[in-house]
């Protein structure tokens, strides 16, 4: 197979779902609908985490607010132009260009997974140490966690990213996916790839499953304090902040591990798809929902600013 070199290759073709027409004109629709309420549900949620008096220092608001950016970043790195690829059918991506998808896509997915060990650990402080949550979670804090998620998500997905550029390509371009993505770019690859496995192996899943198991042990400990409150109710206000994230890291971590932890060799294209949708499009859709529309906090933040709207005078 004919090679060539990464820094003359013209670019890839990213055929997305043109091998099946019929379903493009449903997808098109499914996936305006999705992107449309991912922006609106979370630029809602960092308004009010921004400006209600009552959520603007609390480091439960920030890390959602926080969160809320990731998603609308990390949606808009695929579906805007997956978008446009089902309306025109032009799959046509340079080299730089792919490369920079890759680079985000990787980089905001980590911010997600950190932003949610946060969150964790902000729930395990919450309900185990009570007492000490304003002292543990002060506002500097936070704001450390949340940049220093920020920035290891950056050097974790520069690292990857570099070592795609020491690769060489053969004449195929065709990425079968709606995107750029790291495991079919190491598939089209001439030359060997054993060191960029050895990293996703290695590196890549200590990122990947490190903040999955420190949010598997946190609400371990968070169960065995709910379990020993002697008031049902309080077991009940205590779980009901749990269950909702729990079922999100769920379906992030799930659908992560299954495409990503796994020789490139195994990967398929098809199963990639369809499991990617769900953490490209559905989850960040979710997230305002599942985090904060059942937060009575957030439902007050959200009356006052109506009231706010609704004024005399206004």
């Amino acid at each position: 197979m004919e090679q060539t070199n990464a820094s003359s290759l013209p670019g890839f073709i990213l055929l997305g779902f043109s091998s099946q027409p019929e379903l493009r004109r449903l997808l098109f629709p499914l996936f305006l609908t999705m992107y449309t309420l991912t922006l609106l549900g979370n630029s809602l949620m960092v308004l009010l985490a921004r400006t209600d008096p009552r959520l603007r220092c609390a480091p439960m608001y920030i890390l959602l607010g926080h969160l809320s950016i990731v998603d609308v970043a990390f949606s808009s790195t695929t579906v805007p132009r997956a978008l446009l690829d089902l309306l025109w059918g032009n799959g046509a991506v340079s080299y730089v260009g792919c490369l920079a998808q890759t680079y985000f896509f990787v980089a905001f997915g980590i911010t997600d997974s950190f932003l949610l060990a946060c969150m964790a650990f902000d729930r395990y402080v919450d309900v185990c140490h009570p007492l000490r949550y304003a002292a543990i979670m002060g506002p500097w804090r936070c704001l450390g966690l949340v940049a220093g998620s920020w920035a290891m998500s950056h050097l974790h997905s520069l690292l990857h990213v570099g070592l795609l550029t020491r690769l060489s390509f053969c004449s195929s371009r065709e990425i079968p996916h709606y995107f750029c993505d790291v495991q079919l770019l190491l598939r089209l690859a001439c030359s060997s790839t054993h060191v960029n496995e050895l990293v996703i192996f290695t590196e890549g899943s200590l990122v990947i499953m490190g903040p999955f198991i420190f949010i598997l042990g946190s609400y371990i400990f968070i169960l065995t304090a709910v379990l020993q409150l002697p008031s049902a109710q309080g077991r009940r206000k205590a779980m009901s902040t749990c269950g909702s994230h729990l079922a999100a890291v769920a379906l992030f971590y799930g659908t992560i591990i299954a495409v990503y932890i796994r020789p490139a060799s195994s990967y398929s294209a098809e199963h990639g798809r369809v499991v990617t949708v769900l953490y490209t499009a559905l989850t960040p859709m979710l997230n305002p929902l599942i985090y904060s529309l059942r937060n009575q906090e957030v439902a007050g933040a959200l009356r006052r600013a109506l009231d706010k709207l609704h004024a005399p005078g206004r």
